[in-house]
């Protein structure tokens, strides 16, 4: 039975909370834009090609096989990883001294519950920075936007800045650590200053604050000492042994992080008093007499790259194997959105075109109309995009995973023709009103 059979206010809220809803209601929203029925863009499926060609030609050019083609068994899946080694190895120098570390072993377990510590406080400050903010490292390198927040997250950790003993056990967070946390901390950690502006600095620091309490909400997910790597041990109990390995479902990880961090988000819209999170309202799917939340279309982008991001440690440390995967759908966010409209498989209508400022570039809130439009149609393109590269490519979605599409080609791509086309800023065609909790 299909998840659109739910009914009732507390069964809308607990559907627009699944991951199958993102997917199902994002391919209502494709569905009106095939027929033209878009409130703020006109859609062209012809163009795609354009965005398969310009995607797989930064696949060749990163990930080289000897024929010319793409070595895709080369390509590392999405996630946070990448962001915190960008430039250099930061991840594998902090993993040898935990190996080097007096009294007992670390064990791999140990090892991974601090990564997930660590991955999953750099997704939470992972909003977009602005077009100004960058941190420096002891070298004089120079990161900004994504990798610039990575990196600072990096060396908050290494200096125990999220552990309630910074001295003894810096390389872990917790809620001791995380009730130490304000404003100015973090700004000072991560150099902002009149000069180095962030935006949504305050939006961050709320996450970081209300993560505290969820840990300490949910000891079922989080243990008694309120730690986000201890989801490893409640993940453990829901888990199947298949041979030497662990077998996980991805819904597994999706309800500890749905539900443990449920506290951390400011309050948007709720059904039944269920507050759903990253869910909005979309206008062209309103209809009389509908069901309440009908009309409303889910992304929990943070989610979603949360979960990317901390099931590559769980995959490669502790050789768990996840199920479900393919529920999981690419993230409508600004880079991959953006490589839509700059290639031209949208286009902004006239109305949306006169929002724009003095760049030429409409600046919105994500509760906009636009957004939530340009959100839903990312995420099926996502998956179009994904199935025209395998086709050209002769590979399947084995060879080929949703999430190294996303590493190797629709994010990379959305920077880098933005680069191109607003070289001033780098910024997307259309700018996000940022607070530090969506985007």
């Amino acid at each position: 039975m299909s998840l659109t059979a739910f009914s009732g206010p507390s069964l809308q809220a607990a559907y627009l909370r699944t991951l199958p809803a993102i997917r199902e209601r994002c391919s209502t929203v494709h569905a009106m834009a095939q027929r033209g029925k878009l409130e703020y863009f006109d859609y062209s499926p012809d163009h795609e090609s354009s965005v398969v060609n310009y995607c797989l030609e930064i696949m060749k050019r990163d990930f080289p096989a000897a024929d010319g083609g793409v070595d895709f068994a080369s390509i590392p899946p999405h996630g946070r990883w990448r962001h915190l080694d960008a430039g250099k190895s930061r991840i594998a120098p902090l993993m040898a001294k935990w190996d080097e570390e007096r009294g007992s072993p670390v064990s791999e377990k140990e090892k991974c519950k601090r990564l997930i510590d660590l991955f999953l406080v750099s997704v939470l400050l992972d909003a977009g920075a602005g077009n100004q903010w960058s941190y420096n490292e002891s070298d004089g390198e120079s990161y900004s936007r994504s990798e610039g927040l990575a990196v600072a997250t990096v060396h908050m950790f290494d200096q125990g800045f999220f552990s309630g003993s910074p001295t003894a056990q810096p390389h872990r967070v917790d809620a001791q650590g995380l009730s130490q946390i304000n404003e100015s901390r973090i700004a000072t950690a991560m150099q902002v200053s009149d000069a180095n502006p962030m935006v949504g600095l305050s939006g961050r620091t709320s996450l970081l604050v209300n993560l505290k309490t969820a840990l300490e909400s949910n000891p079922r997910f989080f243990g008694s000492d309120a730690r986000p790597g201890n989801i490893i041990d409640f993940l453990e109990s829901e888990s199947k042994l298949d041979g030497s390995s662990l077998r996980v479902h991805v819904s597994s990880l999706w309800g500890v992080l749905l539900e443990g961090l449920a506290p951390i988000w400011p309050a948007r819209y709720s059904i039944g008093g269920v507050q759903l999170g990253d869910v909005w309202p979309c206008s062209i799917l309103a209809t009389d007499g509908q069901a309440e939340g009908d009309d409303f279309v889910p992304f929990h982008k943070l989610t979603g790259w949360i979960t990317y991001s901390l099931i590559e440690p769980m995959e490669k440390i502790l050789k768990w194997r996840f199920d479900g995967i393919e529920d999981m759908t690419g993230l409508p966010e600004y880079r991959n959105g953006g490589l839509l409209i700059d290639l031209g498989v949208l286009t902004l209508k006239p109305g949306l075109k006169a929002l724009a400022n003095t760049s030429d570039v409409p600046c919105l809130p994500p509760s906009h109309g636009a957004v939530v439009e340009w959100r839903a149609m990312t995420v099926i393109e996502l998956d179009r995009i994904a199935d025209g590269i395998r086709r050209q490519a002769g590979v399947n979605s084995c060879d080929l995973t949703l999430a190294q599409v996303l590493e190797s080609a629709t994010w990379k791509g959305g920077r880098e023709i933005a680069k191109q086309l607003r070289p001033l800023t780098g910024g997307p065609p259309i700018e996000i009103e940022s607070d530090g909790t969506v985007f």
